[in-house]
């Protein structure tokens, strides 16, 4: 966007000027390792969340407009509610609200991101739609104030803003950045059909009673491979405490787990709270090889290679 300056804290972020529009690009994430504490009595699971933003993205294209409206395109558009109840609108609510401004823009979503597949589509959207708009009526607000709001729209909605590798703690929105020492590549297999996060927890508290559940940490080995960039190591170190409820509320994602496996992935594991699957690979030829087999298992409705780490939001170039 011309005339720009560089917002305080948030490298890559445009603050806006009275532009026409303005479109930014969100990630995806994988959990790498997803460890769910025992219900906390305000109904959330304290986490520890290793996140990995990777190459699958959302736009979200925000326009001055007399009122607060949504748009969306893409695959599974239909699925996206377009009401108040979006993250992206709830986004714009919250940012005027706290500048004093009426939330008069159109927001437009691209969607590539799967929706309702656990890869944080939705928080992605939220993250988005504040920096367009944060953008588009020249607020200039900080890294920290974006978080905050971030935080206040929900749990994965504070890493879809800064990107790349994180912990998540609390309820996962608490972010301490991981390094990083090399790209990891990833095959996605998406599923027909969502599944709710809250029903997925609900489920993980169900097969959990009468079980001691351990304050949830990062694995060390995880994390060190993670540094050190070894494929092997993190495939070895993958896990997720919420796949075996979302493979008792859709068994059918075990035979993807199983093809992706059979057909040369490191690891498999089903991302977030699911349906969506994802399958570490040793390289990019491998992340085709794999996801052409996926297809071809008809265990999945479509198999998308991505790498990772992605970088954050980021307002796009006019």
């Amino acid at each position: 966007m011309s005339g720009g300056t560089e917002s305080r804290g948030v490298p890559g972020v445009v603050t806006g000027t009275g532009a026409g529009a303005v479109t930014v690009r969100v990630p995806a994430k994988v959990n790498v390792q997803l460890a769910v504490g025992a219900a906390r009595p305000d109904g959330f699971h304290d986490l520890a969340n290793v996140f990995l933003a990777v190459s699958l993205y959302d736009e979200v294209t925000a326009t001055p407009a007399d009122g607060l409206t949504i748009t969306c395109e893409g695959p599974d558009a239909d699925k996206v509610p377009l009401d108040r109840t979006n993250l992206a609108a709830r986004a714009a609510e919250l940012l005027a609200a706290r500048h004093g401004i009426s939330p008069d823009v159109h927001l437009h979503i691209a969607k590539d991101i799967p929706v309702a597949g656990g890869m944080a589509g939705g928080s992605a959207d939220g993250a988005g739609a504040l920096l367009a708009c944060d953008a588009l009526w020249g607020l200039g607000s900080s890294r920290e104030e974006l978080l905050e709001i971030c935080a206040e729209l929900g749990s994965d909605v504070p890493f879809s803003l800064v990107g790349e590798a994180a912990l998540g703690t609390g309820r996962g929105e608490k972010l301490t950045a991981l390094p990083v020492g090399g790209a990891f590549h990833w095959v996605f297999a998406v599923a027909d059909g969502g599944l709710s996060t809250p029903t997925v927890f609900r489920e993980f508290d169900r097969l959990a009673e009468g079980v001691e559940i351990p304050e949830p940490a990062a694995s060390p080995a995880l994390l060190d491979a993670l540094r050190t960039g070894d494929t092997t190591a993190l495939a070895r170190a993958l896990a997720n405490d919420l796949q075996a409820p979302a493979l008792f509320l859709r068994p059918s994602l075990a035979a993807t787990l199983a093809a992706g496996t059979e057909a040369g992935a490191l690891a498999a594991l089903v991302s977030g709270s699911g349906p969506t699957t994802a399958f570490l690979v040793k390289d990019a030829d491998a992340a085709e090889t794999v996801a052409a087999a996926l297809i071809a298992s008809g265990t999945c409705r479509t198999a998308r290679p991505a790498t990772s780490p992605a970088r954050g939001a980021v307002v796009l170039p006019v």
